[in-house]
């Protein structure tokens, strides 16, 4: 079970060039956003990856519209995000040791950023409704490549009432309203 101190997000690459590529670009940016919004209100860490932004253009308004300004946005161009140093060394000092994962694309960057965080010992957790590939062949591909590989497949809205635990929860009502 995911707790709130125990949990960090990482999202991959939901660029402007990469998002209008995608057959379904609202349902995606729409949960990446929800993930985004949620982390600022229980105060859990987020990384934002952006894949060489000078030609997929930066993480979509959608998106750095509801995140906290301390949220790194680490370049890269690598397809993991781990074999970037600046990415897993920030990644890496938040002690953190659930990773929930969403991004474009889910058979490329998603893919191979959530194995090597599996390689290095964390408990990964894809959101999938937060993730998209250009092709569903691909994305189911790649959900199916995670989850054999020891990722757990979930989706944002179970994520974060796994994260809350309970209507008591002081952060319940106002993650609630991001997903009524």
């Amino acid at each position: 079970m995911l707790d709130i101190e125990n949990t960090l997000f990482v999202l991959i690459d939901i660029q402007e060039r990469l998002v209008t590529m995608l057959n379904k670009q609202e349902p995606v940016v729409k949960a990446t956003s929800t993930l985004v919004n949620a982390a600022s209100i229980m105060n859990i860490p987020t990384i934002l990856t952006e894949q060489y932004p000078q030609g997929l253009g930066k993480t979509v308004f959608d998106v750095t519209s509801v995140m906290d300004d301390s949220t790194p946005v680490i370049e890269k161009t690598s397809f993991s995000a781990m074999q970037t140093p600046e990415f897993a060394e920030k990644l890496k000092s938040y002690g953190k040791k659930n990773i929930v994962i969403g991004g474009i694309e889910t058979h490329i960057c998603v893919y191979q950023t959530a194995i090597d965080l599996i390689k290095e010992g964390f408990n990964v957790v894809v959101a999938k409704d937060a993730c998209a590939s250009r092709s569903s062949d691909c994305f189911k591909t790649g959900i199916q490549l995670m989850k054999d590989a020891g990722a757990t497949i979930s989706n944002v809205e179970v994520v974060l009432f796994e994260l809350l635990k309970t209507s008591k929860n002081p952060y319940f009502k106002a993650v609630q309203a991001l997903i009524k």
